[in-house]
């Protein structure tokens, strides 16, 4: 890719990273609740996702997911009701368990899936990947070189995008978490993950 181009896409795609979105509202209420180093673990799942989605786009595997819509169907069947499934978790959580939840190790694994999960089923990104990234590819280049600065850019514009969202749920977290406030804090995260997960049954 000439780095002219690369210089239009960081931009053009910086942009549309940092517009509010499911995957970043994810990372807000995931500040919120567990702050921006136990989200780091959600980051990866979704740029892990998001960076599949990029190349299933230039490959046209996109494309084939777009005309069988009972793929995306189930796909948003499935990340919807887990976001869902959390938000009601939070809900019934006393304030205790929301701290020993804020502190545990073993949800590592369940917030790279979360990120993963809500990376892949959001079809608006795959709608966005398959408009945007064909445009920014010559056909008189060799094709890995090429996806290879798009997906570095990608991962680049999204972890800075998604690192803010989640330094302003942490800001949210230190004024809702005052004696008190844990179980404000935690409705206020399970109020999020619902609708986040009624967002993407809607999309």
């Amino acid at each position: 890719m000439d780095w002219q181009i690369a210089l239009v896409f960081f931009p053009t795609f910086f942009l549309v990273s940092i517009t509010p979105g499911l995957c970043m509202t994810l990372a807000l209420t995931l500040g919120i609740r567990y702050g921006v180093r136990r989200t780091l673990w959600m980051m990866w799942g979704e740029l892990l996702g998001v960076a599949l989605v990029a190349i299933s786009s230039v490959m046209g595997v996109a494309a084939l997911l777009l005309s069988v819509p009972i793929a995306f169907t189930i796909l948003k069947i499935l990340g919807g009701g887990y976001l869902i499934f959390l938000g009601i978790k939070s809900w019934r959580q006393s304030a205790t368990e929301f701290h020993l939840a804020s502190t545990s190790v073993s949800s590592a694994k369940a917030l790279f899936s979360q990120g993963f999960i809500t990376a892949i089923a959001n079809p608006k990104g795959w709608a966005f990947m398959v408009a945007l990234l064909p445009p920014f590819i010559s056909e008189t280049k060799p094709l890995a070189p090429q996806l290879t600065t798009l997906v570095l850019v990608i991962f680049c514009t999204e972890f800075i995008s998604l690192l803010a969202y989640a330094s302003g749920g942490r800001s949210l977290r230190k004024l809702l978490e005052k004696p008190g406030n844990a179980q404000l804090l935690e409705r206020v995260s399970g109020t999020v993950m619902i609708a986040l997960g009624i967002w993407l049954f809607a999309t």
